[in-house]
């Protein structure tokens, strides 16, 4: 069968291409790229000893993303997201959740429904001790797998992803930000459980005030440290 080779081939590939884009959003996330940073696809083929296409494919990803940005005749920038970008990245996400509140209430009955918001609230346990410990590398992680798992139990994809790449845009932005703090204890919001609590109980608007208490102090937060 001359095709099976050429359809593994790709399946190789394209499994790179995503394990590169992650490790390299990894990268910004833990401010090791910093924005404006500049490289080549040679570089990043040369850092992790692969070839150039999967590494120049998973660029291109990352920059439909709004992660990075295309320099013409000399590779890729880190793309650097104002305050500006930040509110309406929060606008945004106030907006996907307000839907996705919703349909997880209205789901909430549906068959395994209990069971996945208990795995949920544990991703969010996890997220709430690194926030308190002020461990900002580990939060990222855990925040983003629970946003993503929560969103997942809307069983929309579209909507789901929508609010992934929001989630992943807004840490982008605020990490360098962050970062600059010596001591992040008490300073990030840890409500996950309480989040999970309010959908449990299919308390919309319980959720919804949790989620706009949650925008507000993280708005206050970034502003804060853009200004000082």
């Amino acid at each position: 069968m001359p095709g099976i080779g050429a359809n593994a081939a790709a399946v190789t590939r394209n499994t790179l291409r995503q394990q590169i884009a992650d490790a390299l959003r990894d990268e910004v996330l833990a401010g090791r790229l910093q924005p404006g940073q500049e490289f080549t696809v040679k570089e990043i083929a040369d850092q992790y000893g692969v070839s150039a296409t999967p590494v120049r494919e998973a660029l291109v990803d990352l920059s439909a993303q709004g992660l990075l940005d295309s320099v013409q005749h000399r590779g890729f920038r880190v793309h650097e997201f104002s305050l500006a970008d930040y509110r309406g990245m929060v606008e945004a996400r106030s907006l996907v959740t307000e839907g996705l509140f919703r349909g997880l209430t209205e789901a909430s009955h549906r068959r395994g429904a209990a069971e996945a918001l208990r795995g949920v609230r544990r991703r969010g346990e996890e997220a709430q001790r690194a926030a308190a410990a002020g461990d900002l590398n580990v939060l990222i992680g855990y925040d983003l797998r629970f946003w993503r798992e929560l969103g997942a139990l809307f069983g929309n994809p579209y909507l789901s992803d929508f609010l992934h790449r929001l989630r992943v845009q807004s840490w982008v932005c605020a990490v360098p930000l962050l970062r600059r703090e010596s001591d992040l204890r008490g300073c990030l919001w840890a409500g996950h459980t309480e989040l999970v609590d309010a959908l449990a109980r299919r308390d919309q608007s319980d959720a919804g005030a949790i989620v706009a208490a949650y925008n507000a102090h993280s708005l206050a937060l970034i502003e804060r440290l853009a200004a000082g």
